[in-house]
């Protein structure tokens, strides 16, 4: 495992290879270069710090790069320990990017990863299955008071965060965006 201080990687050597698709995928996703463009002048996220649990892709890159061109500070773990792309994962972490993930992470591993992207105190989170949401809610509570909203993406994680909201547990603002 690669430690760049700032994240956790399996081999930041492969960081050329992750450069390449993410060039790729950034050369289809006119829609985020657009909003990019905006981003880059309006600075709309200035003075956040967004923390994400996605799937660490070539495609979640160039949006990484777009949040992180609207202002925001970025720490980023993985939403399935089976969906990391390594080289792209090695690329973020060269750009400077906080991520922490690898491909074929133990459900251990796993979790230490969401808690170091929430080492961060982000006041802003974007998730995929509620797990980053959850562990805020159960391992670190205190962190809810600076985060002033959220996205779940799954209809799993929208359904998990109901059943939080239903019952008065639901810290801050979560948009389902399912």
């Amino acid at each position: 495992m690669d430690i760049s201080g700032h994240s956790t990687v399996a081999d930041l050597s492969l960081s050329s290879s992750g450069e390449k698709k993410v060039a790729w995928a950034r050369s289809r996703m006119p829609a985020l270069a657009a909003l990019r463009k905006a981003a880059e002048r309006d600075l709309p996220l200035e003075g956040h710090r967004v923390a994400g649990c996605l799937h660490v892709t070539k495609e979640t890159a160039v949006l990484i790069e777009t949040i992180s061109a609207a202002g925001a500070e970025i720490s980023w773990s993985g939403c399935n320990p089976l969906s990391t792309q390594d080289d792209v994962a090695a690329w973020l972490a060269s750009e400077g990017y906080g991520v922490h993930a690898w491909y074929d992470q133990s459900t251990e591993d796993f979790y230490k990863c969401i808690d170091r992207t929430l080492d961060f105190k982000p006041t802003l989170t974007l998730d995929d299955g509620a797990d980053l949401i959850y562990r805020v809610h159960s391992s670190f509570p205190e962190l809810a008071d600076g985060i002033i909203g959220g996205t779940e993406e799954t209809t799993t994680g929208v359904h998990r965060l109901r059943a939080m909201a239903d019952a008065g547990e639901l810290m801050y603002p979560v948009i389902a965006v399912n």
